[in-house]
Parts: C-alpha cells; sequence; structure tokens
C-alpha cells in the first residue's frame, strides 16, 4: 500500500503530525501505523497530564517556544473540544537561600519566554495553597493546568479517523525494505512518498535503518507516582521544588490531576529495556544487553551525575521513603496516605553517545524523503501542536 504520508508512532506527536497534515493537504492519503491496538499506549497516555508553561527552558530553546504555544494550543483544543481540563496553576519553592538564585532565574527564563510567571512572597503563597511552604520568595504560573492525556489522543484520533486518515493498529514497524518502502512484524509491505518516524521508545532503531541517528541512542528512564488517598488533600496546586537545571528531571513534585487526585512524583529510574514497565513484560535481551552497557558506562563515569542519580532513584522503591520527599514542600502532609503507586511511563530519553550527556531539547533528523523525530522530550506532550507544525515547515514540505 503506497501513501502520500506515512507516520510511525501513534502516540501525540504522530497524531499531531498526522493532524497538521490533514488540515494543511485535506486531499493527501495520509496514514499512521500503531504497533499496539490503539493510540497512546505508552508514553504519551502515561504521562502526568499537566501543560506546562514554558519558564524551564532558556530562549533559544525549542522548548522554550513550543512549550508557551502548546500550553495555549492545548488549552483551546480542550475547551473547544469539550475534553476535561483542570486549572489548577503551579507553585515552585524554595528549600533555602541556595535555591533562590536558581527560583529567580526561573523566573528571567519565562518572562524572556513571553510566559506569564511571577515571583511571589509567602503571604501571597498562603493565600494560593495554605499549607505549602517556601523560603521567602516562590513562582507562581496561573496557566499551569492539567488534563487527561488518553482523553485527549482518543479526541485527536477521532477527529481524524473523521477528516480520512488510515490507521493501521498492531503493526509493529519491522524492517526497511528499499527506499521509504518498509515492512511490518506481519510481513505487510507499505511505502510513502513522504515517512515520518515518531516511534517513540524506538524511533533511534527505525532512524539507524535510514542513516541516521548515527551518534545517538535511547536510554528508558521509569517514572512512577504515588496516588494520595488519605483524608484531606495536601495540596490544591501544582507543587514543584527548584530543579537541578544542568538535567531534565524536575524533581519530585505534587500533581493535582485532571479529576482532582493528589500525587507525588515521579521516579526517574534508569529502566533495563525499553518497555520495561512491570516484572519482565516485553523483555529483550538485546536491548537490555544494550542499554545496560550504557548505563554501566554513565554509573562509572557518572556522566550528567547518573552514579547519584541512580542510587537516589533506588530509594524511592521504599513507599515511606518516596513519600518523605515531598514533605519539604508543604508544612503538614500524611505520609501513609500515599500508599498506592500509579500507572509506569517510560520516557524515552536521547543520550549523545560521543559527549555522553542526556539532550535536553528536541532531536529531528531526515532529508527530502524521510524524518525522523528522535527526541521528543518531556514536555512534548503540551508542545506537540506548535512542534508538528515546526516538523512540517523545516522537514516535510
Amino acid at each position: 500500500m503506497h501513501f502520500d504520508y506515512l507516520i510511525i508512532g501513534g502516540g501525540i506527536i504522530g497524531l499531531s503530525i498526522a493532524r497538521d497534515l490533514r488540515n494543511r493537504f485535506p486531499d493527501a492519503k495520509i496514514a499512521l501505523l500503531e504497533k499496539e491496538a490503539d493510540v497512546a499506549y505508552h508514553s504519551s497516555g502515561r504521562n502526568s497530564g499537566v501543560l506546562h508553561a514554558g519558564f524551564y527552558y532558556t530562549a533559544d530553546s525549542l522548548k522554550a517556544k513550543f512549550t508557551r504555544d502548546g500550553n495555549k494550543l492545548m488549552r483551546e483544543y480542550c475547551y473547544a473540544n469539550k475534553l476535561k481540563i483542570n486549572e489548577c496553576k503551579k507553585v515552585v519553592v524554595a528549600k533555602d537561600e541556595s535555591e533562590l538564585p536558581s527560583l529567580f532565574e526561573l523566573d528571567k527564563r519565562g518572562k524572556a519566554n513571553g510566559v506569564d510567571v511571577s515571583i511571589i512572597d509567602e503571604k501571597q503563597l498562603f493565600d494560593i495553597d495554605p499549607n505549602v511552604k517556601t523560603f521567602k520568595h516562590a513562582l507562581y504560573s496561573p496557566s499551569t493546568a492539567t488534563v487527561d492525556p488518553v482523553e485527549v489522543n482518543q479526541a485527536v484520533k477521532n477527529e481524524l479517523k473523521q477528516k480520512g486518515v488510515t490507521f493501521f493498529f498492531g503493526e509493529a514497524y519491522s524492517a526497511r525494505v528499499e527506499g521509504n518502502k518498509i515492512k511490518t512484524l506481519k510481513g505487510n509491505i507499505y511505502s510513502a512518498t513522504k515517512l515520518i518516524n515518531a516511534a517513540g521508545l524506538y524511533a533511534d532503531k527505525v532512524a539507524k535503518d535510514f542513516g541516521f541517528s548515527k551518534k545517538y541512542t535511547i536510554i528508558p528512564f521509569k517514572g512512577v507516582y504515588l496516588k494520595y488517598h488519605g483524608n484531606e488533600k495536601p495540596v490544591s496546586t501544582n507543587v514543584y521544588p527548584v530543579p537541578n537545571l544542568k538535567n531534565p528531571f524536575l524533581g519530585v513534585h505534587f500533581t493535582v490531576t485532571v479529576d482532582g487526585t493528589v500525587k507525588i512524583g515521579p521516579t526517574s529510574m534508569p529502566a533495563f529495556w525499553r518497555e520495561n514497565y512491570k516484572g519482565f513484560d516485553q523483555f529483550s535481551a538485546t536491548e537490555t544487553i544494550n542499554i545496560l552497557s550504557w548505563e554501566a558506562r554513565l554509573f562509572l563515569s557518572n556522566a550528567f551525575g547518573f552514579r547519584n542519580l541512580a542510587i537516589d532513584e533506588i530509594k524511592k522503591y521504599n513507599m515511606k521513603y518516596f513519600a518523605g520527599l515531598a514533605e519539604n514542600l508543604v508544612k503538614n502532609l500524611d505520609v501513609k496516605g500515599f500508599n498506592e503507586w500509579g500507572k509506569p511511563g517510560i520516557r524515552a530519553q536521547l543520550l549523545n553517545m560521543q559527549t555522553k550527556e542526556l539532550v535536553m531539547d528536541f532531536v529531528v533528523e531526515g532529508d527530502k524523503d524521510c524524518i525522523h523525530v528522535l527526541n521528543a522530550v518531556s514536555p512534548a506532550f503540551t508542545c506537540s501542536f506548535p512542534f508538528a507544525k515546526w516538523v512540517v515547515d523545516n522537514y516535510v514540505i
């Protein structure tokens, strides 16, 4: 079967690219291949659902622009399609004097990015949420919200089906035959004038078959949240610590989900294979050997603090210890109320094999025939609509 545009991957990035293409080319033959039975089986449906505002990133990064614009576009999409949204806002709090410079740096970045953020004092923080604590100052983000990521993905899928985009579920990419002709594990052959790889956890593997991703590989990290089932909810807004700006993880924080559930997390545990969600499900010996080889090198060299990260993350398997990490963010906390692990997600984090650094921004490679989205890292869900437009503008047409 031949198509004008063939997209590999049914997560929010693949869906958003298909949506942008359909809106531009209403008569084009567009198809999307997804190895699972439906869309959003992986990180697109397993993330926190937070619509980030865009103040973590330097103004020269793709993340800065896409997060700011994506927050607005995703919010508009949810309201227009009557999807659930919780305008719960967000604060970033400092534990002591040493974190204030980074807090003010976030405010500076946010304002440079055109994001609505402000530095508030302890009294103003009390008015927002009386149980949240900080040292002298906090950062307030009124445009941060939460949605149901699965509901959003399903809405985009249904929109695309109505507009004539063809979906093939249960069709996992197997190999490149020649040119833009590929074969699936079922043995079916698909070809396209333009092929777009948005395969998430497997994007680097697909890209290598086409001669791309030569210096990159994906290192998976497992993220898990703890849900609160105590009597009185500890917070009413999203509460984040001041992050280490040298790595892409935001630290253990409180998230208020779209239905009002409070949870803390996530972990950032190095995973041993790409779908290392639970037990030995989807175990791959080949993947494990390759990933463990890289993780061992990163551990020994302590590149980007990987050794410290790995040791700290192991401790989080203890529920009490994990919940205790959130105590620094609030005045009172019923630690025992956090007693249920949420559904784990896997972060597809790109590693530069030459520099041994985690890549912090979006990475896309390609030529006139094929495009490969190699690093659609958090907050890719928030960024998805403007990022898709940028990919189509710069790589597809």
